[in-house]
């Protein structure tokens, strides 16, 4: 995506020459009279042994065949030695494992060792220090790691023997133990190049008792991707005056950038990008008279004077130095002498920028990088002069106005990256081809058709804005296409036969449109995500879709989808393993916990909704075993049937919404097992019998149970005597016993109560004097109560 000028082609071409003219390695194929040394053949033996081999490729290291023929191995075609070993087998998925026996630095006349882009995890070391009694001989030391591999080492003493050395790339291997790194390669006095990128290095410190730095000889140094977390030593620049390639980008280094930057005359190539620097730039920055690339990019870097210091590196071809703290003006002025700029990215700046609408810029860009600063709401005129712009980033740039016809000539010519998302952009654009393999042209208020696209393009996101009529017949010959996001347009018409095309598909969002027809059954099988919400899809669920083992986020709601849910085994791998990584992002809109999220979607997002259709008949017992689902959502349904207990295995679940169905039974126990569960909605089923008791189900309040009038328990009203013990229920044999007992008590207590009510009651009802008798006792009592009450009265008044 950028030119970038570098040191490491002519220092290789510099150990070639050395190569040639010492130790003129040549192969055995093409010499068949060299024979291997047999002391050389004996430490190749021994490294062989801690190699895992499993794709064969050291099958020719064999002790029958000479040495010199060994895959990998050189020897000088005069002494018979080997002078070479190269392992970087530079295949995919092709890789060396095991350990690295570091006992092949013994070899006396090896000048050339490269083991990277291997899989070791293990590295070995004898005393090399004693066992290498020669001269070392060793000019290129490669032992870095590709991206991912653990290998570390535990100190750096090993190297001291090696004076020769003129290339080393320890890049990914972890030294984070190795206090003395730089007193170690303070030993390598020829070193013309150092590579030591992601090695978890975390400090400057240098031994007192080392005076001084031998590091003259140093060309290229790249310490990138660190764990510094500490100012650069006034003295670090120093190290070397003759630097050309300095990278010191992502090592969480603070502080200012110390003055002694300016003793490096030679430098052509900074990065310091994505650190914690503070302050001004040095104001000799300009004095720099051979500096061509320089990235100072997401720092916090302050300070006005920015564009007329940098205006001056007339030989400056690349300069990032966006997501800073600058101010000040830009004009035409700043950019008068960078004749030779081919890159330029001020993104996220505060930069007022007052160009000339009839400026020229001295320079033809490739790459223009001005995504989130204030443009608007003009189209800056000058950008369309750069007839040789491959990517450019204007987006949230505030522009609405174009020169339509300049505008439009200007994005067909980009033919890597366009983006002009978050602008208000306007306008019918259907009659344009664009080139890009990466197009956003989101969160704007185009009309019309969708523009044709290139059959190179990888990456479309037109969602957010008024793009209507159908999909271009000539978008099927873009059959690389990773991701397409339509979302949210007044697309229609049926997509079937362009979906079939896009076989290397990751990302399809067509959303919010009116998009008719089936859902396609052939799908590339690279899919992550198939979003096509609210639209007007008809028919049934395609078996197919449920074999998509790389699909994670499912969104086929609010359509017209009918028939029951297919009775298959669902292969949909990303929902069942975890630890799954998604190489493609897109922004969308997450519709959990009953609510819309505009969200990154990620692999850890697992989302599957099919809410708001005509389905009917029994959910699928595989759609509860795919364990990694966090959210599901069949609401306003016909689903029937009940909840299978293999929910609760569901465990990383935290939205559920089966509301508005016809589910019924009981709510299996194992729900309450769903303890991130944040969202629940189970309303306006038939579920009947008591919400299990635990701690998550009775979190939520009553609105995720109504409209189940069988349902009962906490939060709602308490279930009833009947309910807990219905008629049916058929009692324990270990009960029947006691129920016996129970029952005749309150027989024998019902039988006494009627015998002694009617003993009374029947004698007062027969007898006539015994009737008399209660009347007179009762009206007696009751005359002496009315008298106690009047006396109490009178009492009462008279106080």
């Amino acid at each position: 995506m950028m030119t970038i000028i570098t040191t490491q082609m002519p220092l290789l071409l510099l150990l070639l020459l050395s190569l040639t003219t010492f130790h003129k390695c040549m192969s055995i194929n093409d010499h068949k009279w060299v024979r291997c040394n047999e002391k050389d053949k004996e430490i190749l033996s021994i490294f062989k042994k801690g190699i895992n081999d499993s794709y064969g490729e050291l099958s020719t290291w064999s002790t029958e065949k000479d040495c010199c023929a060994w895959k990998g191995v050189s020897c000088d075609n005069i002494t018979n030695r080997v002078t070479k070993l190269d392992l970087n087998l530079d295949l995919p998925y092709i890789t060396l494992t095991g350990e690295i026996n570091m006992c092949i630095l013994e070899l006396e006349f090896l000048s050339y060792l490269d083991l990277s882009k291997n899989e070791f995890d293990v590295i070995s070391f004898t005393t090399i220090q004693h066992n290498i009694t020669h001269a070392s001989n060793l000019l290129y030391l490669d032992l870095s790691s590709p991206f991912g591999v653990t290998l570390q080492m535990d100190n750096l003493d090993w190297l001291s023997p090696l004076s020769s050395l003129k290339y080393l790339n320890l890049s990914f291997i972890d030294l984070h133990k190795v206090t003395n790194w730089l007193q170690a390669v303070n030993t390598l006095p020829s070193l013309l190049e150092l590579q030591l990128s992601y090695c978890k290095l975390n400090n400057f410190i240098i031994n007192p008792s080392i005076q001084y730095l031998n590091l003259s000889s140093l060309l290229t140094l790249d310490l990138s991707y660190n764990n510094f977390t500490s100012q650069l030593p006034n003295w670090f620049f120093n190290l070397t005056k003759d630097v050309t390639y300095l990278d010191l980008s992502s090592s969480k280094i603070h502080g200012e950038i110390p003055s002694s930057l300016l003793n490096l005359q030679n430098l052509r190539y900074l990065d310091l990008s994505f650190n914690k620097l503070q302050g001004s730039l040095p104001d000799g920055i300009s004095q720099l008279p051979n500096i061509q690339h320089l990235d100072l990019y997401g720092n916090m870097l302050s300070g006005s004077n920015i564009p007329s210091t940098l205006g001056n590196l007339s030989y400056l071809n690349y300069l990032s130095i966006g997501h800073n703290n600058f101010s000040g003006e830009i004009s035409e002025n700043t950019f008068s002498k960078l004749s030779n700029l081919d890159s330029l990215d001020l993104t996220s700046s505060n930069f007022v920028f007052q160009f000339n609408l009839d400026w020229v810029p001295p320079f033809q860009l490739s790459y223009l990088l001005l995504s989130n600063t204030n443009q608007g709401p003009n189209f800056p005129s000058w950008i369309y002069t750069q007839k040789s712009l491959q990517s450019l980033d204007l987006s949230s740039s505030g522009i609405s106005l174009v020169d339509r016809n300049n505008f439009s000539s200007l994005i067909e010519r980009i033919s890597d990256y366009l983006d002009l998302s978050n602008n208000s952009l306007t306008g019918d654009i259907s009659n344009l081809t664009l080139k890009g393999d990466t197009l956003y042209l989101s969160n704007n208020s185009f009309t019309g058709g969708l523009p044709n696209i290139s059959p190179n393009a990888l990456r479309v996101d037109f969602s957010y804005n008024s793009f209507s009529g159908s999909i271009p017949h000539s978008w099927k010959n873009s059959k690389d296409l990773q991701s397409i996001n339509l979302w949210n347009n007044k697309l229609s018409g049926e997509v079937l036969e362009h979906v079939s095309y896009w076989t290397q598909l990751w990302i399809l969002n067509l959303g919010e449109n009116e998009f008719s027809g089936t859902i396609p059954i052939k799908m590339s099988q690279n899919l992550e995500v198939l979003i096509l919400r609210a639209n007007q899809f008809e028919g049934t669920i395609p078996t197919q879709l449920f074999d998509q083992s790389s699909l994670f986020h499912l969104d086929l709601a609010h359509n017209k989808l009918s028939g029951s849910m297919p009775e298959c085994i669902y292969n949909l791998t990303q929902m069942i393993t975890s630890n799954i990584y998604s190489f493609y992002r897109t922004t969308i809109q997450l519709f959990i916990k009953g609510q819309d999220y505009p969200s990154n979607i990620q692999s850890e997002r697992r989302t599957f909704d099919l809410s708001s259709n005509s389905l009917s008949g029994e959910v699928s017992l595989e759609l509860f075993r795919l364990v990694q689902i966090q959210s599901l959502n069949l609401s306003h349904n016909n689903f029937n049937g009940t909840i299978p207990k293999e929910i609760g295995g569901m465990e990383h679940m935290e939205s559920l919404d089966l509301s508005n169905n016809k589910f019924c039974g009981e709510i299996p126990q194992t729900m309450s097992l769903l303890n991130f569960l944040d969202y629940l909605n189970l309303s306006y089923n038939n579920f009947d019998g008591q919400i299990p008791i635990g701690t998550q189900l009775q979190s939520f309040n009553a609105s995720s149970y109504i409209g189940n009038p069988k349902l009962c328990g906490d939060p709602l009203n308490n279930c009833t005597t009947e309910e807990e013990n219905p008629k049916n229920a058929t009692p324990s044999p270990e009960n029947e016993d006691d129920d016996s007992i129970r029952e005749s008590v309150f027989l024998g207590m019902g039988v006494g109560f009627a015998a002694g009510f009617w003993g009374i009651c029947g004698s007062l009802f027969l007898i006539r004097k015994w009737r008399h008798a209660c009347f007179r006792f009762v009206d007696g009592v009751g005359d002496k109560l009315y008298v106690i009450l009047m006396v109490k009265l009178n009492s009462f008044h008279r106080n």
